[in-house]
C-alpha cells in the first residue's frame, strides 16, 4: 500500500467503473475518496465492495442536518468504519459534536468549511458577508473547538488554517497538476504546493481519473511530491 498523501476521488456512480479506476492507480495513491454520487448509486455495499481494494476508504458525504438527524446518520455508518467522514461545519458545534461523538474512534470526523466551487461572490449571494478566507478560519476554529479532527479547505487557506490548529488534520480538494483544468473549482492549488502549505491529505479526481492512462497520471503526480 502507497503512503501517498493522494485520495483519488472516485466520482462516478458505476461500481464496476470505481473498481477498475481504483485497481489500476492503488499502487500510486493513499487511499479512495467516495462522494455522495457513489454512495446515493451503491450504498454500504458499494463501499465494502471498493474497501476489499485494500485502501483506506474516505466517506465524502458532507452530512449537514440537525445534531439528533446527523449523529444517528454517523451511527448509520459505523459497520463501514471510514478512515475518514466529511460533515458539514456550518452545521454548527452541536451538529459536530454529536457527529464526533458516534463516529468510531479510528475515523477521522472532518468539517467541510467553504466549498472550493464557491468564491467571495458566492458567499454573500446566500447572506455570507465574511471573504472565503475569514469564513474558513472562522469554522476552522470552530470545528476545533467541537472536537472534530480537523477540516476541509482549499489550498489557498490552508496555510493559515493550519496556523490556527497546527494539530490538525486537513484535507484540501480542488487539487490540480499544474497543466490541469480548473473546471467548476474556483479556488484551486497544486499538489506540491498544497502539500507545502500544511495539507495532510489531498483529494485528486479527474486529473487522474479522466487520464488516457490513470495509472500514469498517478505516479506522475506522486512524482511531484
Amino acid at each position: 500500500m502507497s503512503g501517498s498523501p493522494i485520495y483519488v476521488a472516485i466520482d462516478t456512480p458505476d461500481l464496476d467503473r470505481a473498481r477498475a479506476v481504483a485497481e489500476r492507480v492503488r499502487r500510486h495513491v493513499g487511499g479512495l475518496k467516495l462522494g455522495l454520487e457513489f454512495f446515493c448509486a451503491n450504498g454500504h455495499q458499494g463501499v465494502r465492495a471498493m474497501a476489499e481494494i485494500g485502501l483506506p476508504i474516505f466517506l465524502d458525504l458532507k452530512l449537514h442536518d440537525i445534531p439528533n438527524t446527523v449523529g444517528k446518520a454517523v451511527q448509520a455508518l459505523r459497520p463501514l468504519a471510514p478512515a475518514i467522514l466529511t460533515v458539514h461545519a456550518a452545521g454548527g458545534r452541536a451538529m459536530m459534536e454529536d457527529a464526533k461523538a458516534a463516529a468510531p474512534a479510528a475515523t477521522k470526523v472532518v468539517g467541510v468549511s467553504v466549498l472550493t466551487s464557491l468564491d467571495g461572490e458566492d458567499l454573500r449571494s446566500i447572506g455570507v458577508e465574511s471573504d472565503p478566507h475569514a469564513q474558513v478560519a472562522r469554522l476552522t476554529a470552530l470545528a476545533r473547538e467541537s472536537g472534530l479532527d480537523g477540516i476541509v479547505c482549499s489550498g489557498a487557506e490552508v496555510r493559515a488554517a493550519r496556523k490556527l490548529w497546527p494539530d490538525g488534520y486537513f484535507v484540501v480538494p480542488g487539487v490540480r497538476p499544474a497543466a490541469g483544468a480548473a473546471a467548476d473549482q474556483k479556488r484551486v492549488a497544486t499538489p506540491r504546493a498544497a502539500l507545502d502549505a500544511g495539507a495532510s491529505v489531498l483529494v485528486i479526481g479527474r486529473p487522474i481519473t479522466q487520464a488516457e492512462d490513470p495509472d500514469r497520471a498517478a505516479r506522475a503526480i506522486e512524482a511531484t511530491l
